[in-house]
């Protein structure tokens, strides 16, 4: 285990991590890691934080590719994928349970409440 500077910025380590993968001509990975900028460095951890569980299993399979693309850059750092939880307000938790009892019965006026 190595012992890394404080000052190792995240946001550099991955754009790295980024173009180590356009190089390798991973794709797929490529693309879903160029949209991710919650990255963290934790220690020996680089913790990648998502919303979306589709990119979560893609970024699971590759995390192989992604800790080569560490140890190309002289880190010996563990991968950890997080997907975050988006809790919603009070009214949207209601509007949601509404939709689930009446389904396309149910007609919401006025505001953006991020329901579908």
């Amino acid at each position: 285990m190595q012992a890394y500077n404080s000052k190792l910025s995240a946001k550099n380590v991955w754009g790295k991590v980024v173009l180590y993968l356009r190089e390798q001509r991973q794709v797929a990975l490529h693309v879903a890691c160029g949209d991710i900028t919650d990255i963290q460095i934790d220690g020996d951890k680089l913790i990648i934080n998502i919303d979306d569980g589709m990119i979560y299993n893609l970024l699971v399979d590759g995390k192989r590719q992604i800790e080569n693309a560490l140890r190309w850059q002289g880190l010996e750092m563990n991968v950890f994928v997080n997907i975050r939880k988006i809790e919603l307000s009070s009214v949207e938790k209601d509007i949601k349970k509404l939709k689930e009892i009446f389904g396309d019965n149910l007609i919401v006026k006025g505001g953006n409440n991020g329901l579908q």
